[in-house]
């Protein structure tokens, strides 16, 4: 990213997880309550496991916003653990300590590769980074971005599309504008509003826990109001949707991302895929959206649509084999308390990471130190845009 840079530090069950922000902009009104209801919205939903009961997670600024609102310089966070208090006698950066070792990597987690690359004897120390805790953090960050987004009208809704297997129907951008905070925000099924594909999602959940297993999922991000021409197609490091495709895969156990129809323009014809563009009323307008309003690198002015494939957790109750580390014999994959499904979770993650680089590209363009100025640029921009169409062009 090219105006914004952030880092995160913290453990899942150290002392808690801190994260400084760098290069917003002055005078953006930030409501902190906003902030810890994603936080307690990434806690909910059907399939969460025991941990949620303990974690009840408050966002604490420590600098860089005075009276609500940014005051340009490094804005740093932090959240508090509260199941530090049962690990303190296991993991502390003052003692040395040695219980509850991991010695039996789980397939599909990070510990394998993680004891190797950096030489540890104990995969402890690998799950404590690699787990998906860190996501709480970095949902607080996407979330001041998000709020500073919406002055420019740019508005971020998310939904399943399939819940471990059971695909869900589609929802129109312009329902999903309407229903979004009545029947997903606040609801742990999010976007599953039928009573009886409820019913089969808790039939799915409960005999998968019981089967000590995990389930994944599909998740769609519906971006809307965004401005023609953000990124770029002079070179690929500026491209909008290889951007916004690392953020999204930086999300643990997401395995696939696609904009607009995705995989399926594999099976179409370019006179299938490619959306015709018509200019009304001095408006630009597309017949379809299958290029997810990314084209060439560059925002069209169309909603951007992503799809994220989410894994099963890896963590599962009923392990498959591994290896001890320490003596090689095969054994049963270590367990750790875990969630069935966290595809609710996963969603409101996405919904606020994905402002973290939408918002650097915003204030690449239209870029000053303050926000009168900033939206002033925006405000132009859109004005001579207007004026270019309705003049009949240059």
């Amino acid at each position: 990213m090219r105006k914004i840079s952030y880092i995160t530090a913290g453990e899942s069950h150290g002392k808690g997880l801190t994260a400084i922000i760098e290069g917003l902009p002055s005078g953006f009104d930030i409501d902190i309550d906003r902030i810890n209801k994603e936080l307690e919205l990434r806690q909910m939903g059907i399939g969460r496991g025991n941990r949620m009961k303990i974690e009840k997670d408050k966002i604490e600024i420590l600098s860089g916003i005075i009276d609500k609102k940014t005051i340009g310089s490094p804005i740093a966070l932090f959240i508090e653990n509260k199941d530090w208090d049962n690990w303190k006698d296991i993991i502390n950066p003052e003692k040395v300590l040695k219980t509850k070792s991991v010695t039996q990597p789980r397939p599909g987690h990070a510990d394998l590769s993680g004891i190797i690359k950096y030489n540890f004897n104990d995969a402890r120390y690998v799950l404590e980074r690699s787990s998906a805790r860190e996501t709480a953090i970095r949902t607080a960050i996407g979330n001041i971005c998000r709020q500073i987004l919406e002055n420019f009208g740019i508005n971020i809704y998310s939904y399943i599309k399939i819940f471990g297997g059971v695909e869900l129907p589609d929802i129109d951008t312009e329902e999903l504008k309407e229903k979004y905070l009545l029947l997903i925000k606040d609801s742990p099924y999010h976007n599953i509003i039928d009573n009886e594909i409820k019913e089969v999602i808790n039939n799915l959940v409960n005999h998968t826990r019981q089967q000590g297993d995990t389930l994944g999922g599909k998740i769609k991000l519906v971006i809307t109001n965004v401005p023609i021409g953000l990124g770029s197609y002079v070179h690929w490091e500026r491209k909008i949707d290889s951007i916004l495709a690392q953020h999204v895969m930086s999300l643990q156990a997401i395995k696939s991302v696609e904009i607009g129809a995705g995989v399926e323009v594999a099976n179409m014809k370019g006179s299938e895929v490619h959306d015709e563009i018509f200019l009304e009323n001095g408006k630009i307008t597309r017949g379809t959206n299958n290029a997810g309003g990314i084209e060439g690198g560059m925002t069209n002015g169309e909603p951007i649509i992503i799809s994220a494939a989410m894994k099963p957790i890896p963590t599962l109750m009923k392990p498959k084999y591994t290896f001890n580390i320490l003596t090689g014999e095969k054994v049963l994959a270590s367990t750790e308390r875990s969630d069935v499904c966290a595809l609710k979770a996963a969603s409101i993650v996405l919904e606020n990471i994905i402002a973290i680089p939408l918002l650097d590209f915003i204030l690449e363009k239209f870029g000053g130190d303050n926000k009168i100025e900033i939206l002033k640029r925006y405000k132009q921009f859109q004005e001579e845009i207007n004026s270019y169409w309705n003049d009949g062009g240059r």
